[in-house]
């Protein structure tokens, strides 16, 4: 169960198979900090995606994971775990394509 007064952390990886996305909170159990999962979700690429290289396959996992985890991530704070750095670069691109003007503005 969520504790709304804690930070939520969200997890997202992508491959050329799917997506998939963990949130996460630290919370204390017996005196020592816990992370627990919260939700887990997943999907398979669509056959549009699939030709998406690895960093714009990242930031539409991240883009997926906010739409679909909404409920628990409006008006919180949280942080995104990647292993991927061209998430990052999303909200400071000048001259996004249509794809990613419109990820970002999600964003």
């Amino acid at each position: 169960m969520p504790d709304w007064k804690i930070p939520f952390k969200l997890y997202i990886d992508a491959c050329v198979e799917g997506l998939g996305a963990a949130l996460h909170q630290t919370q204390i159990i017996n005196d020592k900090p816990v992370e627990q999962p919260i939700c887990f979700i997943s999907r398979q690429i669509k056959e549009t995606e699939a030709r998406y290289g690895a960093s714009q396959m990242e930031r539409l996992c991240l883009v997926w994971a906010l739409e679909k985890l909404h409920y628990y991530l409006d008006g919180t704070v949280f942080d995104v775990i990647t292993d991927c750095n061209a998430v990052r670069s999303l909200l400071n691109m000048k001259t996004p394509n249509r794809n990613m003007l419109r990820w970002k503005i999600t964003l």
